[in-house]
Formats: C-alpha cells, structure tokens, sequence
C-alpha cells in the first residue's frame, strides 16, 4: 500500500458531514475519496452529495455511504481553443446556479441533519449555521495573455468567496515538494488556508499483478465535449501501434464496459486498484494535466506525458511546469 501523502485535518466528535465534489471532470470526485475514507475511519457519517459521473465513481467506492443527487452548476466547454469567452457568456448562468446550490444546501442541512459541510470547488455550499469546508489547489485564477492584467482581481474575487467558509484546505506541500507552482503559492494566503498534502485515490489503494498489460495507458478525462474530442485525437493517433494501448474513458457506471478495436482496448472505468495496476504496468501514460492527474501520478511516482484542455489555462500552466519533470 503506497504511504499516504497528505495529512487530512481531524474533525472533532461524531459529525454528519455532507461531502461535495464540484463535477467538472472526474478530478474533484476522485481526490475526495480519501477524504471520505479517513472520515468513515474516524467514525463520522458521511452523506455523498454529487451528480453525473463523480456521483457514479464514488458510489462504485463507496457502496454502503449514503449519496444524494445534488447538481453542481453546470459547465460545459465550447470545441474551441479558446473558453474564456464562451464560460464569461455563461457567467450569469454559473452564478445562479452557484446561489442556487447554497439555497439548497440550507435545506439540506435540516432535511439530512448535517453538521458539517466539505466541498470540493463547490462556491456556494458554505454555511453560517455549521462549519463548512472549502478544498482548492488553484487559490489564484490564471488568466490568458491577453486578460493577464486582471489575474490580482480574480485572486481577490476568490479570496472573498473563500472568507465564507471556515477553512480551506489545499491539497498540495508549502515546501519544494510543491505540484500546483504559482496556483497556490504566488500570493499570501488566506487566514483559514492551510496545506493538508496531496490527496490521491491511489494513496490507499492495494498494489495488485494485472491478468493483463499494456505498453500505453490514455486517460480520457474532463468536461464534454473536450472530453470525446481527447478520446478520438488518441484513438486516431494510436490506431496502427503495434504495442498493446488501454484507453481508460472516464465514464463511471454500474457496468463496466470494454471493447477491443485492433491493439486498442476501450474501457469506460476500472476500479481504482485495477486502474492503479494497470498504470504502473505501462510504458507510457498520457492524460489530461488536470491537477487530481498529477497527484495520482505523483503518489505511485509515474511520468506521464500531459496535454492540457485547450484554452483551460490552469492545465496549460500545470503542463507547462510538469512535463519533462
């Protein structure tokens, strides 16, 4: 079993604590799992609250908590280079379903008697009725070339958004064992910010003998349509290899489906320790650079090869400072 690499906080007594993972990719739902872990270990109750494929990926882990359906606000990216423009077009969407989300969550305090609140990137799920907790590697926003001059304004934005929980946990080393660079280490940090280490689905995980290897292993991750769009650049590129490829969809459901065109084995999930044998059996690995990707990678000490969203400018920055490391 590989070391853990963090050091989650205690939360005192036996609370009824409501977990929250923001569904944008399946990074958010999966650094939780940890999380969820150490809660159930010390003896709280935890109710899932998630939707789409995070909601499915942490009902297959954890079969016997108690999960609620509960919607992020919805984001979609544009099949361009370029999302700033489309997510500002979107931008009052977003922020109704962010007031949306913590009227909700008012009444899911008292309809599930929750005590306390832990959301991963999820804006509006604080409470001034119970403590809640904010989990976040990327404290500043970073912004494309043109728009750079008003990164110190999105930091701050954030900033307030962050005063409105009780702490925020960031999932990454103050030291030089740091992964998320200038994301969380640029500016000063807020008063309830602290480094609780870097959270990985694998930290817990068994390390097994696969029945079966592959010499690359592609992990299809992150919001449609980018999503597909991966999957199909790979699929195409690495259709006439002759060495053995796995492309790992990111498609959690109930049933596991699998499918073999020529050397390329299409799987929509695996199981986190299957998936983990599978990747410290390959050759070369490539993904997205979404940052749950680097600290699965850092955590059973693998390279991969990092391809960024386009115009996601915290995976083109986090591409940037890990490749080649």
């Amino acid at each position: 079993m590989t070391q853990a690499p963090y050091s989650i906080p205690n939360i005192p007594g036996k609370q009824r604590i409501l977990v929250a993972p923001l569904n944008w990719g399946l990074g958010h739902a999966t650094r939780c799992i940890p999380i969820i872990e150490k809660l159930i270990s010390d003896g709280h109750d935890v109710i899932i609250a998630a939707d789409g494929y995070p909601l499915a990926l942490l009902q297959e882990a954890f079969p016997t908590v108690k999960t609620i359906s509960f919607p992020s606000f919805s984001i979609h990216y544009s099949k361009a280079r370029f999302q700033i423009g489309h997510l500002l077009l979107r931008l009052p969407k977003i922020l109704l379903g962010i007031w949306k989300e913590h009227r909700k969550l008012q009444i899911y305090i008292g309809q599930y008697r929750i005590n306390y609140v832990i959301s991963d990137n999820r804006f509006g799920l604080w409470s001034r009725l119970i403590p809640s907790v904010y989990i976040t590697h990327q404290l500043m926003i970073k912004m494309p070339k043109s728009l750079r001059l008003f990164e110190p304004l999105a930091w701050a934005i954030h900033r307030v958004i962050i005063s409105r929980y009780s702490e925020c946990w960031i999932p990454d080393k103050p030291d030089k064992d740091s992964l998320s660079g200038d994301l969380a280490h640029k500016y000063p940090l807020p008063k309830n910010a602290r480094f609780i280490g870097h959270l990985s689905r694998f930290s817990g995980a068994p390390t097994i003998i696969p029945t079966e290897t592959y010499h690359t292993v592609v992990l299809v991750s992150g919001p449609e349509p980018q999503r597909s769009l991966f999957e199909k650049e790979w699929t195409l590129k690495l259709h006439d290899r002759k060495a053995a490829v796995l492309i790992v969809q990111g498609l959690p459901q109930q049933e596991i489906l699998k499918k073999q065109i020529d050397t390329i084995c299409f799987v929509s999930h695996l199981p986190t320790a299957i998936l983990k044998a599978q990747l410290l059996a390959a050759k070369k690995i490539i993904c997205r650079s979404g940052y749950s990707s680097i600290m699965d990678m850092h955590t059973i000490n693998k390279k991969a090869a990092y391809y960024p969203t386009p115009g996601q400018t915290e995976q083109e920055y986090l591409a940037t400072l890990h490749n080649g490391k």
